[in-house]
């Protein structure tokens, strides 16, 4: 990279200020960083000495484990890493953490770099360098410091029983006791754990444990685990390993590795800090790391309603049906938003706007969705769909036109408004004819008080189209309405001038009988009924929302037989609606909503 240049605030609108912006901002004015090295690459302190001055004025990271699919809380963190390395001419890493060779995929690295970068973030430093990288990359750097840390008498291998380190590792009230093996010399705790690497004890016969304080208030503390025993096939190593580091190991040697400078994590990791703090210092006591070391700092984790976030629990709802899969426009994966029709701009301001505290607080799934409707109302283009389907028949029709067949051009704007520096698209067009298709709420022979729509004698208008009166309906065999009946009043058609000759109540979506489009359309609505349906030992399956997807056949304006897959718009009246990815085609359209117009959960 090239030589630093002093910080210079960004020209980005400035966001709204939280505590790691402080910290970060002082840092920065106190120059702690301004001396760091960066080699080009992760590497031991050797290895970042030989480099040049860091043009990066801070580094941080996004280090998911590749063992699912991201989901909302992930998003969070990715745009405050990404964001906080943007706003500060900084770089930030995508790291996995591969360490867990049982649960990991390449299934699960694809789906993630496909999140980041669909969020709209990447890791190209401003030399176009990428910093991605893999922590089974240093594996070798990872056993050459379990190595030293034996050797320099702070770690040793323990051969006790998993329950006997249970029983003798304390509780809250009770300090730990100190393993028959703690007292092990180096050379001794050096041979079992080469024993170890090279396959001669079976899997959970023996573990390293740091040697720190049994009888610290700090469970964490009480001589941890660093390394196991686990012959699993690793996606990115293969079978050379049967022995894997500990995420709580391999989290800071990463960090520090990676030159990174804040390490942000959420809050469940706090008490993890102090081993964090003692693995590093002990590292850079031998000269095996470069410092300034990294610094761990915590935030509380992203609390959403009506949303589970649990890894397990989310793939019992794929694994046994209850959703149609990791990208379920219900779930809350990024993959299921994306789906669902959310954007990433919409995502970006919800993680803008709700902040970053250590306070652990519930955000109203409300705030999501209005941020979506936010980002989409002024670019969704507009469309009339009828998804309860009943014909409206305008009975006089031949007699105000001279012909049943007669077909009248109709246009309304694609937009309300012009967006900013843009031109205008084209308006839509439709023709209104002798029968079209209306929503069968917008008809009561009987009206209840205040009700505007049709009922015999009320004038409404056709929006975009004629005043009509309705006259009656037809009911069928079984009692319901088969057919409104209406009255077209003649030259009162909008956009002329003698629309305004007659005052209609109101105005009510419609598609021509003749040139409508049918199509699938999925009502998408939230999966759970309870605000926090897996907290303080809930049931998560017995709070399911029996009403989460309804299905209509529904009737649309000729324009959307032109839409794409992932096309958005607003369906007048209904919300907004998007194409479904994957099952959106030419010929069978079928759109998914994505949010209603307003907030109506539970009113």
């Amino acid at each position: 990279m090239s030589t630093p240049a002093p910080f210079v605030p960004s020209a980005e609108p400035t966001k709204p200020s939280h505590f790691l912006r402080q910290i970060i901002e002082a840092d920065l004015a106190a120059g702690k960083h301004a001396h760091n090295h960066w080699a080009g690459s992760p590497g031991d302190a050797a290895h970042q000495r030989a480099g040049a001055l860091d043009a990066a004025a801070i580094r941080t990271r996004f280090p998911p484990e590749p063992n699912g699919y991201l989901h909302v809380g992930h998003a969070k963190s990715i745009c405050l890493n990404f964001g906080l390395a943007r706003d500060y001419q900084g770089v930030c890493h995508l790291r996995f953490d591969d360490t867990n060779p049982e649960k990991e995929d390449q299934e699960y690295v694809d789906s993630i770099i496909d999140a980041v970068h669909w969020l709209g973030f990447d890791w190209k430093d401003t030399d176009g360098a990428e910093h991605q990288y893999f922590a089974s990359d240093y594996f070798d750097f990872m056993y050459r410091a379990a190595e030293y840390l034996i050797e320099a008498g702070h770690a040793y291998v323990d051969e006790q029983t998993a329950d006997e380190m249970r029983a003798s590792r304390g509780d809250f009230s009770k300090p730990g006791v100190n393993s028959p093996f703690r007292d092990r010399t180096p050379a001794e705790s050096l041979a079992r754990f080469r024993a170890m690497r090279d396959g001669q004890l079976p899997d959970g016969a023996a573990v390293l444990r740091a040697k720190i304080d049994m009888a610290s208030p700090n469970i964490n503390m009480r001589d941890p685990a660093i390394y196991r025993i686990r012959r699993a096939t690793h996606h990115n190593t293969g079978d050379r390993w049967c022995i894997y580091p500990m995420y709580t190991f391999a989290h800071p040697i990463e960090d520090a590795l990676e030159c990174i400078t804040h390490s942000i994590c959420t809050l469940e990791f706090e008490d993890q800090r102090p081993f964090y703090d003692w693995l590093l210092d002990r590292l850079a006591e031998g000269d095996l790391i470069a410092t300034p070391q990294p610094r761990q700092y915590e935030f509380a984790r992203l609390n959403l309603t009506y949303v589970i976030t649990s890894k397990r629990k989310l793939k019992h709802l794929v694994d046994n049906g209850i959703v149609a899969g990791w990208d379920d426009p219900r779930m809350p994966t990024i993959v299921g938003l994306r789906r669902r029709g959310y954007t990433p701009a919409a995502i970006r301001l919800f993680c803008d706007r709700i902040g970053v505290t250590k306070d652990y607080s519930w955000i109203d799934y409300a705030t999501l969705e209005g941020c979506l409707r936010e980002d989409l109302e002024p670019r969704a283009h507009r469309a009339m769909v009828v998804l309860d389907p009943v014909p409206l028949v305008l009975t006089n029709w031949a007699e105000v036109f001279g012909s049943d067949g007669h077909l009248e051009d109709c246009q309304l704007p694609a937009l309300p408004h012009a967006v900013d520096g843009q031109e205008a698209p084209a308006p839509r067009r439709f023709k209104l004819g002798r029968q079209v298709w209306i929503e069968r709420e917008d008809f009561e022979e009987t009206p209840p008080k205040g009700y505007k729509r049709l009922f015999p004698g009320n004038l409404v208008r056709l929006k975009g189209g004629y005043v009509v009166e309705c006259t009656g309906c037809v009911r069928g065999a079984d009692g319901q309405v088969a057919e409104v009946h209406a009255k077209v009043i003649a030259d009162t058609k909008s956009g002329t001038p003698g629309a305004d000759s007659v005052k209609a109540k109101s105005a009510i979506t419609w598609v021509g009988a003749h040139d409508g489009v049918q199509a699938e359309v999925r009502l998408y609505d939230r999966l759970f009924t309870d605000a926090q349906p897996d907290a303080g030992g809930k049931d998560f399956l017995t709070l399911l929302n029996p009403g989460s997807l309804r299905v209509a056949t529904a009737w649309a304006e000729p324009s959307l037989a032109a839409a794409r897959a992932d096309d958005k718009f607003q369906f007048e009246r209904h919300g907004y609606f998007v194409a479904d990815r994957h099952d959106h085609a030419s010929g069978k359209p079928v759109f998914n909503r994505i949010t209603s117009l307003k907030d109506s959960w539970g009113k």
